[in-house]
């Protein structure tokens, strides 16, 4: 069986995507998938086992390996869409539910083009390009919407399994040693696509801070492009309990997670790379709901201002005072000190 999953883009969507690969491999081992994904998201597909092929669009170059081959410019539309339907797929299934998405997944020539039906779709108009849909259970996290699919390939939808598999540049590997190594060490994200989801980085500095003198673990801060001011203002208020990292690809992110005593985040790619392999988390949200979007480790820590939110999932604050600046230092200090005590999974 041949298959291919749609799901182009983000970040964290794309984690909450996987279990959907690994519970497929499970049931039916000799299928072959492949994964057709935006070169901004690309990269967290190579760490998971199990994945025939990476399909990238939207890259910046073209080229070709076993495990990826990639399409630029806007004939490499073409030139992809040849290739899916070269591929012979059996199934496509189409987990963003938008129109562009949709579109690919029936240009891909797969004998069944599947997605969820038309009232659990971003964009209601994905669905004339289906041949099958499904109804997901939409009543908890994402990722329970996204194994809802599987019941097209008669697969019982399991519990959600990752299988990263993250391997540290030797910069990582010393930063990592530098900030406590085996000891334990704390990672704070601070940044986030939507302005509406960061807390404010005077505040991490005072969390790093105070976990430094409670707990003697030392704060590496990570970012991402344009956002290096953004971590040394979280190690200038931290009183040095807290550095900015290395520049990180998203594998050496994922082993920078990996190995940490506890990671605090806003709802952004970052946290739910934690949530995939294992690290304790305290997340702090806001425009989101957690319980949708959140980390599904029972002992994990949210704080959420979401109940009292007037602009779920949009982008910019409605009302000029982000909700999630609602959340105090101190709320953080104790979740995080509860977390830590509560040990890994």
């Amino acid at each position: 069986m041949r298959i291919l999953i749609v799901r182009l883009s983000a970040l964290g969507d794309i984690v909450h995507a996987l279990p959907v690969l690994t519970a497929i491999k499970n049931a039916k081992p000799e299928a072959q998938v492949d994964w057709l994904v935006e070169e901004n998201y690309a990269a967290i597909l190579a760490l998971e086992s199990g994945l025939n092929r990476r399909v990238i669009v939207r890259a910046r170059s073209v080229s070709e390996t076993p495990e990826a081959i990639t399409f630029t410019g806007g004939g490499g539309y073409l030139r992809a869409a040849r290739y899916l339907r070269a591929q012979q797929y059996d199934v496509a299934l189409d987990l963003q539910g938008l129109l562009k998405s949709a579109v690919w997944a029936r240009v891909s020539g797969a004998r069944r083009v599947v997605g969820f039906d038309r009232a659990h779709l971003r964009e209601e108009l994905a669905a004339s390009f289906y041949s099958e849909s499904v109804v997901p259970d939409g009543s908890g996290h994402v990722m329970r919407k996204n194994l809802s699919i599987l019941s097209a390939l008669q697969i019982a939808p399991p519990a959600a399994e990752l299988r990263l598999q993250p391997v540290a540049t030797p910069e990582m590997v010393k930063a990592i040693q530098t900030a406590g190594g085996s000891n334990g060490y704390i990672v704070i994200n601070p940044g986030a696509a939507w302005p509406n989801k960061c807390w404010p980085p005077d505040r991490f500095g005072v969390v790093a801070n105070a976990l430094r003198d409670r707990t003697g673990l030392h704060s590496l801060v990570t970012w991402g492009p344009q956002e290096r001011a953004l971590a040394e203002a979280v190690s200038q208020s931290s009183g040095g309990a807290a550095t900015p990292a290395p520049a990180t690809s998203v594998s050496d992110l994922a082993a920078l997670m990996q190995s940490a005593a506890l990671a605090i985040s806003g709802d952004t790619g970052p946290l739910h790379i934690a949530a995939a392999v294992g690290t304790p988390i305290v997340g702090l949200f806001g425009p989101t709901r957690p319980e949708r979007n959140g980390p599904w480790e029972p002992r994990d820590e949210v704080i959420s201002r979401s109940e009292t939110c007037v602009c779920h999932h949009k982008r910019q604050c409605l009302r000029g005072a982000p909700c999630i600046n609602e959340i105090t230092a101190d709320e953080v200090i104790s979740a995080a000190e509860r977390r830590l005590r509560s040990g890994r999974p």
